[in-house]
């Protein structure tokens, strides 16, 4: 695969410290479009220094940014890059590696918190590099119902995976998870309907929830931090029914 045939699509606002690292990790002669939700800072500079194609756009939601930002993509291929992720050297090899005879690669996303790789969040696969114009986005709240929010790429046809890892340095410090905990949760709230019952059997579910996360996926061992977010996560589902009433 060359290289100026593939588009590094990244959605940015107030990004300036995470968006040098996810642009540098990139093919080199790839092509980048930002499309910057009104950044404060100096992301959109940033940005075009780097060579980038820089959209500024008022922020509706993520599936709505999404799907305008791939309709900008006039290269055969395209690459989705959220700016706190960045490939590692063996991705990127293998993106110019990549024979064209697919619809679309899958890869494996490993996240960290607080700069160090969760076991809870290993091995997630998602599809990110797909020929433009054949993959959709698709919303998938965590805890269900209609918000436009945890947005995945399908699309039909041969996929393949390649090797190597994105790297997903998503929450620097504990404030910045529990920001994000918050305003997510808000956001799912407002796509569900009020159900007390359901709200109470959520609730239920927390313990055996976090018992899971603990054990059967690994968190216990990643320590204090393991344990804080196996928690946090167990209550996630509750916390969206409560807010939506």
């Amino acid at each position: 695969m060359r290289p100026d045939d593939v588009t590094a699509v990244i959605l940015t606002r107030d990004e300036e410290r995470n968006l040098p690292r996810a642009i540098t990790s990139l093919p080199r002669g790839a092509h980048v479009l930002v499309l910057d939700a009104e950044s404060v800072d100096g992301t959109a500079t940033f940005a075009r220094a780097a060579g980038a194609t820089v959209i500024v756009r008022p922020w509706t939601d993520f599936v709505d940014a999404r799907r305008f930002a791939l309709a900008q993509v006039t290269t055969p291929w395209t690459l989705v890059l959220d700016a706190d992720e960045a490939l590692d050297d063996v991705l990127r090899d293998a993106i110019l590696a990549a024979p064209e005879d697919c619809q679309g690669y899958v890869v494996a996303r490993a996240t960290f918190f607080r700069g160090k790789r969760m076991r809870m969040w290993q091995g997630e696969r998602l599809l990110r590099l797909f020929r433009t114009g054949a993959a959709r986005v698709e919303a998938q709240p965590a805890a269900g119902g209609s918000a436009a929010l945890h947005e995945r790429y399908a699309c039909d046809g041969v996929q393949r995976e390649l090797p190597g890892e994105l790297l997903h340095y998503s929450y620097a410090d504990t404030a910045e998870y529990l920001d994000r905990f918050e305003r997510y949760t808000s956001i799912e709230a407002q796509g569900r309907r009020r159900n007390l019952p359901a709200a109470l059997l959520q609730t239920l579910l927390v313990p055996p929830r976090f018992a899971n996360n603990l054990f059967r996926r690994g968190a216990a061992l990643d320590g204090p931090r393991g344990w804080f977010v196996a928690w946090h996560s167990a209550r996630y589902p509750a916390v969206v029914r409560w807010k939506s009433r």
